[in-house]
């Protein structure tokens, strides 16, 4: 390296002018120079470790690629296991003809050796669908499999599945089951069994289980038994059965709670039990672990405004407001509800200025109650504009939308114009993709009481003029 730093290079001159620049020639020379002085060693340890560095480099992206293809093959075989199983429930599935058909054509090989996160993600979304025949049959298959130990959880949630479907016998049998495979009943599973009776009406047998968990030990009914057993009585009005159960939790010493307390002020709102729902919410009051909440300011104020008493629900409305509690979306729905069948106009377009203003977002609830107060007030363009504005918003209709739109049509416009705006609901109907059973029904009816109201008054003014010939 002392030539290069030896070499004489052309001092810079003061500018303006430029500084001389070097000949290509003299350049390669003083260039090639330091480079032909190397030693051969240096030159021999330089190519030693750039070797070394090569063949580094290329075993480590050897085996970053050897790792890459492993964890791709890993993944294909991991999603080709779970299409498969997924094809075997599948296949087991769709042959529900007869046991027999699906005993023999599925094969003792494939049932038994399915996935675990397979059929229980299979059973879990049939359970949450309430498709409770094809959950069973997705839960023989689980009783079959080789990795299969009872679980109480899962025959919980299978039973309180079979009671809102309305299947108490289906439930029963798999308590019995779950009892014959050795798991313990618990608290939970009489619960949901108590809970399968009572919602099918089936008190008696309920009521059966309520004293059979008080004799089991570590079964006894808490504050949740008794609420779901006292809101399946009050859905029929059965008040005589609620107070026995009332008595009945007094004496184990269990307290209602809030939700209790809604239950009960929700039956009696709704059964225009007054003096009844105004003594259980001073009883909730005088409780210190009970506060009236949002659900007991709506279930209160619902039930005057069903009724018409709007200025006794404008003074539940302030004191629930003054006692710090918070009004949702359900709350305006009432609130616009109860005005719109009074009449009240002006307070309804109040409360949507309020909702808007605070940006409340309209559920499919607000829409048919406005659709329908604009349909009593015979405004069909408004309804018009607010169902597209429902489909705008992508808030799906239902069948109590089309109801509405239809009986205010058939009430309003001519005979033949009732027909041009029925196939026109339907045509909307038919991009909503909404079950128009319901709708029709309703709306022919009432267009049949339409026609045989002119029937009778045609029939009567044929009669009259008859008379007036006559005399």
């Amino acid at each position: 390296m002392a030539s290069l730093s030896s070499t004489p290079y052309p001092q810079r001159p003061p500018p303006p002018p430029p500084p001389p620049t070097i000949p290509p020639r003299q350049c390669k020379t003083q260039c090639a120079n330091p480079i032909r002085m190397s030693s051969s060693a240096s030159d021999d340890a330089g190519q030693l470790f750039l070797t070394e560095g090569a063949r580094r480099r290329r075993s480590g992206t050897v085996d970053a690629e050897k790792l890459k293809e492993r964890e791709s093959r890993e993944r294909k075989e991991e999603v080709n296991r779970k299409i498969a199983s997924q094809k075997a429930i599948s296949v087991i599935l769709r042959r529900e003809a007869t046991m027999a058909v699906i005993e023999k054509k599925r094969g003792p090989s494939n049932s038994r050796k399915l996935l675990p996160r397979t059929v229980l993600e299979a059973l879990h979304e049939r359970i949450t669908a309430l498709r409770w025949g094809s959950a069973l049959k997705v839960f023989e298959l689980l009783r079959e499999q080789l990795w299969y130990r009872p679980n109480p959880a899962t025959y919980v949630k299978l039973i309180v599945m079979l009671g809102k479907c309305k299947q108490p016998e289906k439930a029963h049998e798999l308590f019995q089951a779950m009892m014959d495979e050795g798991c313990v009943a618990n608290h939970e599973s009489y619960t949901a069994l108590l809970s399968a009776y009572s919602r099918s009406g089936l008190f008696d047998e309920a009521f059966f289980i309520l004293e059979q968990m008080k004799s089991t030990r570590g079964c006894r009914p808490d504050i949740h038994t008794y609420s779901i057993l006292i809101k399946s009585c009050l859905q029929v009005f059965a008040f005589d059965k609620v107070q026995v159960l009332l008595s009945d939790m007094e004496a184990e010493g269990i307290t209602p709670n809030t939700i209790t307390y809604n239950t009960l002020i929700d039956a009696y709102g709704k059964a225009k039990m007054f003096a009844e729902m105004e003594s259980t919410i001073a009883e909730m009051l005088r409780q210190p672990d009970c506060e009236p909440d949002v659900w007991t300011m709506n279930s209160t104020i619902r039930a005057f405004g069903s009724s018409g008493q709007i200025v006794t629900m404008e003074k539940c409305y302030e004191k629930f407001q003054s006692a710090g509690i918070q009004p949702n979306i359900r709350t305006f729905n009432i609130l616009l509800d109860s005005y719109a069948k009074a009449g009240n106009y002006e307070k309804m377009s109040a409360v949507m200025e309020y909702m808007q203003k605070y940006q409340y977002s309209w559920t499919s609830v607000t829409y048919n109650v406005l659709i329908d107060a604009f349909g009593r007030a015979g405004d069909l363009k408004q309804m018009e504009h607010l169902f597209r504005l429902m489909q705008s918003e992508r808030i799906k209709p239902n069948c109590v939308t089309l109801c509405s739109l239809l009986n205010r049509r058939c009430r309003s416009l001519a005979c033949s114009e009732k027909f041009s705006g029925f196939h026109r609901s339907i045509k909307l109907h038919h991009e909503s993709k909404v079950d128009f059973g319901a709708a029709a029904s309703e709306c022919f009816s009432s267009f049949c009481a339409i026609l045989r109201e002119k029937c009778s008054r045609f029939a009567q003014e044929m009669e009259q003029n008859k008379r007036r010939h006559s005399e």
